[in-house]
């Protein structure tokens, strides 16, 4: 089969978890057999704009008509069975989705976020979830400039939505979801429900757990978003209702709360702050961990996190919302808690200290999860057969 992969890629300072996913799954296809080239643009390619052309970027994020021609000469060179859309903000824009409609090749979308009824993309404002703009007029984001907190900045994405609203529900033969909570969230807003596939992400083999050790993990961005602030007060709380113990918290990563994050661990002896760490060094973190902590705040389209967990035979910690119950059973391959509910993670962290064994029985159990439902080649198996759905029911 022949697949073009479109996407625009974030930044080379911060590569999104969404530029792995497509260097992941392109590897994979390929190594399948499936002839895989990449129509792609960069959004380091801002800095060298003029400043002209930054200003008229809001513009881009409505029309691109360069990525359109540009698009169109790659699939006349190619010719496509199938494209596959990952990402097309800020440069790419819908406009991939007309020509790819105009020469009449299948579109295989897959939704990363929650752009298609967000303007932030993450259904999260003020602190808490949110779901305003879900099947209405976006004029809540507008008005609450949701997009880098900008009423300026927030209009043309807001415009995007409602110009492109028909090309998105008519013009993509089949929409891939991370999520049955994702894909039933985007349903909401007018997409045909006989063209929704739920296909979850895959993660490579990791370093296997010698565990379970003295600690517990959290990697990932220092964001409210990602409920480190929740985490911090659930850990004073385990810690003063439990005393001191054995199980240490190691927190690795890089972004807004950072110096709160490193502030709150100095001078602690159960407290180790990593910093930000390499991939590799951050997977033999993981392998050592007695579990992982990821105590997201936002409805989180796919928890990675909890994933490379369980390829290294360690159980995750998460909130019972949005991906998480797709991912994890509670109690048999990780566990699930009221979501932003700080007493409710302090009881798990002293469950995790008392309960070595329990952790070590779910961690094995987590293996064979990844090993049954997220690993490559299943992966490039539902893959193959969502491409082929889309090129025998082109949307039309």
């Amino acid at each position: 089969m022949r697949v073009l992969l479109v996407h625009n890629r974030y930044r080379s300072t911060s590569p999104g978890g969404e530029d792995r996913v497509v260097d992941q799954e392109a590897d994979a296809l390929a190594h399948d057999g499936h002839q895989v080239e990449r129509f792609e643009r960069f959004n380091d390619e801002i800095d060298g704009l003029t400043a002209t052309r930054k200003a008229l970027l809001p513009f881009q994020v409505l029309w691109s008509d360069d990525a359109r021609r540009s698009l169109v000469g790659a699939l006349r060179t190619f010719k496509p069975d199938v494209v596959h859309v990952h990402n097309t903000f800020p440069l790419l824009s819908p406009s991939v989705l007309y020509a790819s409609r105009a020469e009449g090749v299948p579109v295989v979308a897959t939704v990363h976020h929650y752009r298609l009824v967000c303007a932030s993309g993450t259904l999260f404002r003020d602190g808490s979830v949110c779901h305003d703009c879900v099947g209405k007029l976006p004029l809540p984001a507008v008005r609450h400039g949701c997009y880098h907190d900008s009423v300026l900045a927030t209009v043309p994405l807001a415009a995007a939505r409602v110009v492109h609203a028909r090309a998105w529900r008519t013009m993509v033969s089949a929409y891939l979801f991370l999520s049955r909570a994702q894909r039933d969230i985007l349903a909401q807003d007018g997409l045909p429900p006989e063209r929704l596939f739920v296909k979850p992400n895959f993660v490579l083999p990791m370093p296997r757990a010698d565990g379970p050790g003295d600690v517990v993990v959290y990697a990932g961005r220092l964001a409210v978003v990602k409920g480190v602030d929740l985490l911090m007060d659930a850990w004073d709380r385990f810690r003063a209702e439990h005393g001191a113990g054995p199980l240490r918290l190691a927190v690795a990563g890089a972004g807004p709360l950072q110096e709160r994050v490193v502030a709150w661990s100095k001078g602690r002896d159960d407290v180790d702050w990593m910093g930000m760490l390499s991939r590799a060094d951050c997977a033999d973190l993981v392998a050592g961990a007695r579990a992982v902590l990821v105590p997201s705040r936002w409805e989180e389209t796919f928890g990675l996190t909890v994933v490379e967990g369980m390829a290294a035979g360690v159980p995750s910690v998460a909130p019972a919302h949005a991906s998480f119950p797709d991912l994890i059973t509670d109690g048999v391959d990780g566990v699930l808690f009221e979501p932003g509910d700080t007493a409710a993670l302090a009881r798990v962290l002293a469950d995790v200290e008392t309960h070595p064994e329990r952790y070590r029985a779910m961690g094995q159990v987590a293996l064979r999860t990844y090993e049954e439902r997220f690993t490559p080649a299943r992966n490039v198996d539902q893959l193959r057969q969502i491409y082929q759905f889309a090129i025998d029911n082109p949307a039309v």
